[in-house]
């Protein structure tokens, strides 16, 4: 895949769930302003789409931010795995129960008013892994207000920018 490669759309019919070999997939969706929505990025083995095992359709867009590979598991190769091997059932449904908990704390962090604060949380929570413009889509804010904020966190002395859009916690 190339980035801007699209692997499925919104409403498109789902055919199974995927494992990022190498490279990076977000998941986007638009807002009702029409701005973008990063509801996921998927790196180097992680999954993604997992909903599409019990979903008609895929609920937003996979695009590659990132050159590399996928490896796509047919929905029907899921569903059979999980009626034979309760082992394996057992471990998906686990992986499941892990992201609703990942959801809830990025639910508990957009609900944080304060953009600084909000950048703060976001940074010890690991999502500064990309560009300043993905970190705002990740966090709901637009990407003039990150980068403010930003800025206002390095003249207050709690971050560094340590190159261009490359900042650390101070």
């Amino acid at each position: 895949m190339q980035k801007g490669d699209v692997l499925f759309r919104q409403n498109q019919t789902t055919s199974g769930l995927y494992r990022v070999v190498s490279g990076c997939v977000t998941l986007q969706r638009a807002g009702l302003g029409g701005e973008t929505l990063t509801l996921h990025r998927a790196v180097s083995g992680g999954l993604f789409a997992e909903v599409s095992v019990f979903s008609a359709t895929y609920h937003c867009d996979a695009i590659c931010s990132e050159a590399g590979s996928v490896t796509k598991i047919a929905k029907a190769d899921v569903v059979a795995a999980m009626q034979s091997n309760p082992a394996f059932s057992e471990g998906f449904t686990r992986l499941l129960a892990v992201q609703v908990q990942q959801y809830r704390a990025h639910i508990e962090l957009l609900a944080i008013s304060s953009a600084k604060e909000r950048i703060l949380a976001a940074v010890q929570a690991g999502y500064f892994n990309a560009t300043v413009t993905e970190l705002a889509t990740r966090i709901n804010l637009s990407h003039e207000a990150c980068y403010r904020a930003l800025r206002g966190l390095c003249d207050d002395g709690r971050m560094i920018r340590v190159g261009r859009g490359k900042y650390t916690l101070s």
